[in-house]
């Protein structure tokens, strides 16, 4: 046999010997190793099954659990507790019902007390409008006030109406314009110019006593007894306080608005006529109307006392 051969077959024996050696080695460390493995596996195992369902449940216990799971227990608790509450406040609906419905019987009787007070009291709310009282004291009025009470004697008050109608029933009765007829069209015909002549009247003499500062109210006399009350509801027809509330003055504005309404009301009534006769005669029923007029605001609390009004609403 060559020597090459020789060789390599030493060659091939060394390297077949060292790698059986190696693979004997190789065979304990894979043997080792697979051990090893098998026990980590088992050790990883067991490891994620204990540390699981601990980790999850104890770290966000520490946490996060405290703020995610304790807020769960906390609504939930208060909510029931709150809708109770609710329950117990929110009352019966039949006890709710009653309640209400007292509640509006007593508005109601209230309000059958006010009608009632307010239809007792004729004085302010039907004949005269706005007056002062024995319990007000006089005081200057201001523009504003003096505007709000010619429109309430001139427009709202439903008395100023009534004694136009009253006056056109006795222009009516007398065939006074004789021109105008005597059925419902001579009665609408007397009412308007009755109308016409008492708003020029009340409108002049709004004026003059703005101009003059004079009080266009009448107040009720602080004196007793059935006479001195009954001259002062007279006098107070001629007579009024100045702007400080002190001092009696002639009703220069009252008695020449009067007679420009009768003047002026010549311009719609059948011609002729003389101006200065319907001023005087408009005059004349301003003395004898306001004093009649004076001398029931004068009396009007003994009245309202007769009929049963406990008090009255005073403007």
């Amino acid at each position: 046999m060559p020597e090459n051969e020789r060789e390599e077959r030493r060659r091939g024996d060394g390297v077949g010997t060292a790698r059986y050696e190696w693979n004997g080695a190789c065979r304990v460390v894979l043997l080792m190793g697979f051990l090893a493995i098998t026990c980590t596996g088992a050790l990883a195992q067991d490891a994620p099954a204990q540390p699981s369902t601990p980790p999850q449940q104890s770290a966000p216990a520490q946490g996060q659990s405290q703020p995610q799971q304790s807020p769960k227990p906390e609504p939930s608790s208060p909510e029931p507790s709150s809708k109770e509450e609710k329950k117990e406040e929110s009352p019966n609906p039949a006890q709710y019902a009653a309640e209400r419905t007292v509640q509006a019987a007593v508005a109601t009787k209230e309000m059958g007390k006010a009608a009632l007070f307010k239809a007792r009291d004729w004085e302010s709310g039907w004949l005269t409008g706005i007056f002062v009282g024995t319990n007000q004291p006089r005081v200057p009025l201001t523009v504003q006030e003096r505007r709000a009470i010619y429109l309430d004697q001139t427009l709202a008050t439903p008395g100023a109406y009534m004694k136009r109608m009253f006056a056109a029933g006795i222009d009516q009765a007398r065939g006074a314009p004789s021109e105008w007829d005597d059925g419902w069209g001579g009665y609408a015909e007397r009412f308007a110019s009755r109308e016409g002549q008492f708003i020029t009247a009340n409108t002049l003499a709004y004026l003059g006593n703005s101009l003059l500062k004079y009080e266009p109210r009448y107040d009720q006399c602080r004196c007793r007894g059935f006479w001195p009350r009954t001259r002062h509801a007279i006098m107070r027809n001629f007579l009024t306080y100045d702007e400080g509330e002190q001092h009696l003055r002639p009703q220069w504005a009252l008695y020449g608005g009067s007679f420009g309404g009768g003047l002026l009301s010549t311009a719609w009534k059948p011609h002729p006529r003389n101006g200065f006769a319907e001023g005087g005669r408009a005059m004349l029923g301003q003395a004898g109307y306001g004093a009649l007029l004076n001398f029931f605001i004068e009396f009007s609390t003994d009245i309202n006392r007769k009929i049963g009004a406990k008090g009255r609403i005073r403007r």
